[in-house]
């Protein structure tokens, strides 16, 4: 079955089947736009109780795709103390960056420098840092937040492929995070430098920031952006970013500030704001 699953993702056209959901999940026709969200609700048993709106408030699929939780539905935990999880899903893998790689599945990584899309400069201040996982299944919240204060300093639109980025395809597609469609933004704050890369899947029609809106994904060309000139500081727990559709976020942070607390492992489900690790330094 996941043999396959991995040969149907490489025979289709990811971009265009992307696309093409993305036009669907757009839709504001209301008969549409509500059949496709109910069955979503009752297909993947998404938490209707802590969303802010009901079922017809949402003017489209994507509007209830990335909608926000009602008021103190994720308490933060104490980001003095812990770094927080970005986002609610499953950590797919948690650990060091040894010898510039990451950890992907079963005997497969990607390094640090790919998933930054090439800038071996950032990827040094990484080298024998901490990274975390965070698979976004489909019933989960799909808003990204900062797992720590900082103020961004770079982002980097990298192009690439769709693979779906469930643990069957991480297990069988070498280099899965680095090769597919993501934005990796850089953050400086009081415990240094961090990342928060936002991975792309198949179906995501597209990934949005606080800072800048819609980003332009499905390109061919690289896109690296500087915001050094400009005071954009967010807290630990703000929100960042969502996905419009899909998938993961990678974080990684710089050796000596960060353990991973010893009861986060892989598989284990974690809700934006939960502790994943412990400042220090």
């Amino acid at each position: 079955m996941s043999r396959a699953f991995i040969r149907l993702q490489r025979a289709v056209p990811h971009h265009a089947v992307s696309r093409l959901a993305g036009t669907f999940a757009a839709s504001e026709t209301p008969w549409l736009k509500t059949l496709l969200i109910r069955r979503f609700i009752a297909a993947y048993g998404v938490n209707m109780a802590e969303a802010a709106r009901p079922v017809e408030a949402y003017r489209s699929f994507n509007d209830f795709f990335t909608r926000e939780l009602r008021p103190g539905a994720r308490p933060l935990a104490d980001a003095g103390r812990h770094v927080l999880s970005p986002a609610d899903g499953t950590i797919s893998q948690i650990g060091r960056v040894k010898e510039g790689r990451i950890f992907q599945a079963k005997g497969r990584h990607f390094t640090a420098r790919q998933l930054l899309g090439g800038d071996a400069q950032a990827a040094r201040r990484f080298e024998g840092g901490a990274f975390a996982t965070i698979y976004l299944s489909p019933k989960d919240y799909h808003r990204v937040h900062m797992p720590a204060a900082g103020r961004l300093a770079t982002t980097t639109y990298v192009p690439g492929d769709l693979f779906s980025v469930n643990q069957v395809t991480a297990e069988n597609i070498d280099g899965l995070f680095a090769r597919n469609e993501r934005l990796a933004c850089l953050f400086d704050g009081p415990h240094g430098r961090f990342a928060s890369v936002m991975v792309g899947a198949m179906i995501v029609a597209g990934i949005e920031t606080v800072w800048s809106g819609l980003v332009e994904t499905h390109a061919s060309e690289l896109v690296r952006e500087d915001f050094g000139g400009r005071d954009l500081s967010y807290d630990a727990g703000d929100e960042m970013g969502r996905f419009i559709l899909g998938s993961t976020c990678v974080l990684l942070f710089e050796p000596g500030r960060v353990e991973w607390l010893a009861d986060r492992r892989a598989g284990d489900a974690v809700r934006m704001g939960e502790a994943l690790g412990r400042w220090s330094a």
